[in-house]
Protein backbone atom coordinates (compact mmCIF):
# COMPACT_ATOMS: atom_id res chain seq x y z
CA UNK A 1 0.00 0.00 0.00
CA UNK A 2 2.75 2.27 0.62
CA UNK A 3 4.15 1.94 -2.99
CA UNK A 4 0.44 3.29 -4.45
CA UNK A 5 0.48 6.08 -1.63
CA UNK A 6 3.93 6.98 -3.30
CA UNK A 7 3.41 6.68 -6.39
CA UNK A 8 0.31 8.85 -5.93
CA UNK A 9 2.47 11.71 -4.12
CA UNK A 10 4.87 11.16 -7.04
CA UNK A 11 2.53 12.04 -9.66
CA UNK A 12 0.94 14.86 -7.77
CA UNK A 13 4.35 16.45 -6.86
CA UNK A 14 4.89 16.11 -11.15
CA UNK A 15 1.87 17.28 -11.46
CA UNK A 16 2.90 20.71 -9.46
CA UNK A 17 5.87 21.10 -10.22
CA UNK A 18 4.64 21.21 -14.24
CA UNK A 19 1.82 23.66 -13.18
CA UNK A 20 3.37 26.52 -11.48
CA UNK A 21 7.48 25.22 -11.25
CA UNK A 22 8.04 24.55 -7.51
CA UNK A 23 10.20 21.98 -8.07
CA UNK A 24 7.93 19.63 -6.21
CA UNK A 25 9.42 19.62 -2.74
CA UNK A 26 6.33 21.40 -1.23
CA UNK A 27 4.41 18.44 -2.09
CA UNK A 28 7.36 15.42 -1.72
CA UNK A 29 8.65 16.81 1.71
CA UNK A 30 4.77 17.27 3.88
CA UNK A 31 3.61 13.98 1.97
CA UNK A 32 6.69 11.73 2.91
CA UNK A 33 6.34 12.85 6.58
CA UNK A 34 2.73 13.03 7.33
CA UNK A 35 1.75 10.36 5.07
CA UNK A 36 4.66 8.01 4.52
CA UNK A 37 6.05 8.84 8.30
CA UNK A 38 9.38 9.13 6.92
CA UNK A 39 11.83 11.38 9.20
CA UNK A 40 12.27 14.97 7.89
CA UNK A 41 16.11 14.44 7.46
CA UNK A 42 14.87 11.22 4.98
CA UNK A 43 12.08 13.04 3.33
CA UNK A 44 14.52 15.92 2.00
CA UNK A 45 17.07 13.94 1.07
CA UNK A 46 14.70 12.13 -1.03
CA UNK A 47 13.11 14.92 -2.20
CA UNK A 48 16.32 16.21 -3.54
CA UNK A 49 16.93 13.47 -5.79
CA UNK A 50 12.89 13.72 -7.07
CA UNK A 51 13.16 17.57 -7.59
CA UNK A 52 16.33 16.58 -9.53
CA UNK A 53 14.77 13.89 -12.02
CA UNK A 54 11.17 15.86 -12.49
CA UNK A 55 13.48 19.06 -13.40
CA UNK A 56 14.83 17.41 -16.00
CA UNK A 57 11.75 16.11 -17.10
CA UNK A 58 10.07 20.24 -16.66
CA UNK A 59 13.08 21.47 -18.31
CA UNK A 60 13.06 19.76 -21.22
CA UNK A 61 9.72 20.36 -22.09
CA UNK A 62 10.19 24.14 -21.30
CA UNK A 63 13.07 24.56 -23.31
CA UNK A 64 11.27 23.08 -25.98
CA UNK A 65 8.51 25.89 -26.03
CA UNK A 66 11.61 28.51 -25.50
CA UNK A 67 10.80 29.24 -21.62
CA UNK A 68 14.15 28.68 -20.43
CA UNK A 69 16.90 30.98 -19.77
CA UNK A 70 20.08 29.48 -20.54
CA UNK A 71 22.34 31.72 -18.86
CA UNK A 72 20.43 32.57 -15.48
CA UNK A 73 20.22 28.58 -15.24
CA UNK A 74 23.78 28.14 -15.93
CA UNK A 75 24.34 30.63 -12.42
CA UNK A 76 21.85 29.28 -10.35
CA UNK A 77 22.93 25.71 -11.07
CA UNK A 78 26.37 26.33 -10.73
CA UNK A 79 26.00 27.96 -7.00
CA UNK A 80 23.56 25.86 -5.82
CA UNK A 81 25.18 22.73 -4.78
CA UNK A 82 27.23 24.99 -2.37
CA UNK A 83 24.05 25.82 -0.80
CA UNK A 84 23.05 21.99 -0.72
CA UNK A 85 26.60 21.26 0.92
CA UNK A 86 26.11 23.89 3.67
CA UNK A 87 22.19 22.61 4.19
CA UNK A 88 22.94 19.09 4.21
CA UNK A 89 25.92 19.56 7.10
CA UNK A 90 23.45 21.72 9.17
CA UNK A 91 20.23 19.65 8.70
CA UNK A 92 21.94 16.52 10.10
CA UNK A 93 23.40 18.53 13.08
CA UNK A 94 19.69 20.35 13.81
CA UNK A 95 17.22 18.91 15.49
CA UNK A 96 14.57 17.24 13.11
CA UNK A 97 11.59 19.04 15.38
CA UNK A 98 13.33 22.39 14.37
CA UNK A 99 13.84 21.26 10.70
CA UNK A 100 9.65 20.77 10.51
CA UNK A 101 9.41 23.80 12.45
CA UNK A 102 11.63 25.57 9.71
CA UNK A 103 10.17 24.04 6.45
CA UNK A 104 6.39 24.99 7.96
CA UNK A 105 7.66 28.65 8.53
CA UNK A 106 8.98 28.89 5.02
CA UNK A 107 5.59 27.57 2.98
CA UNK A 108 3.91 29.55 5.33
CA UNK A 109 6.09 32.65 4.55
CA UNK A 110 6.10 31.74 0.89
CA UNK A 111 2.72 31.21 0.61
CA UNK A 112 1.82 34.83 2.33
CA UNK A 113 4.11 36.51 0.19
CA UNK A 114 2.20 34.95 -2.77
CA UNK A 115 -1.17 35.71 -1.51
CA UNK A 116 0.10 39.01 -1.21
CA UNK A 117 1.30 39.41 -4.96
CA UNK A 118 -2.01 37.99 -6.15
CA UNK A 119 -4.07 40.17 -4.53
CA UNK A 120 -2.25 43.37 -4.27
CA UNK A 121 -3.82 46.49 -5.19
CA UNK A 122 -3.32 49.70 -6.92
CA UNK A 123 -0.05 49.63 -9.77
CA UNK A 124 2.51 47.40 -9.77
CA UNK A 125 5.46 47.96 -7.73
CA UNK A 126 8.71 48.21 -10.12
CA UNK A 127 10.94 47.35 -6.59
CA UNK A 128 8.78 44.14 -6.22
CA UNK A 129 10.09 41.83 -8.85
CA UNK A 130 7.33 39.64 -11.04
CA UNK A 131 4.71 42.05 -10.27
CA UNK A 132 4.96 43.82 -13.26
CA UNK A 133 1.91 44.31 -15.73
CA UNK A 134 2.41 41.31 -18.62
CA UNK A 135 2.99 43.09 -21.91
CA UNK A 136 2.01 42.35 -25.52
CA UNK A 137 5.04 40.25 -27.11
CA UNK A 138 6.98 42.51 -29.41
CA UNK A 139 6.71 41.77 -33.13
CA UNK A 140 9.77 39.84 -33.56
CA UNK A 141 9.57 38.27 -30.62
CA UNK A 142 8.45 33.94 -31.17
CA UNK A 143 5.49 34.29 -29.64
CA UNK A 144 4.45 37.16 -31.47
CA UNK A 145 2.22 37.61 -34.44
CA UNK A 146 4.72 39.98 -36.65
CA UNK A 147 1.55 42.11 -36.56
CA UNK A 148 2.21 45.88 -34.59
CA UNK A 149 -0.88 47.09 -32.78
Amino acid sequence: MDIAIACLICFIGGMVAGLIGVGGGIVFVPAMTAVLSKGQVEAESTSLLMIALVSVVGTWRQYGYGNVNLKDAAVIGLLSPVGVLIGVVVANAVPERALRIGFAMLALYMAWRLLRRVFKDGPSDPADPGTEALADPAPDSPAGTGASA
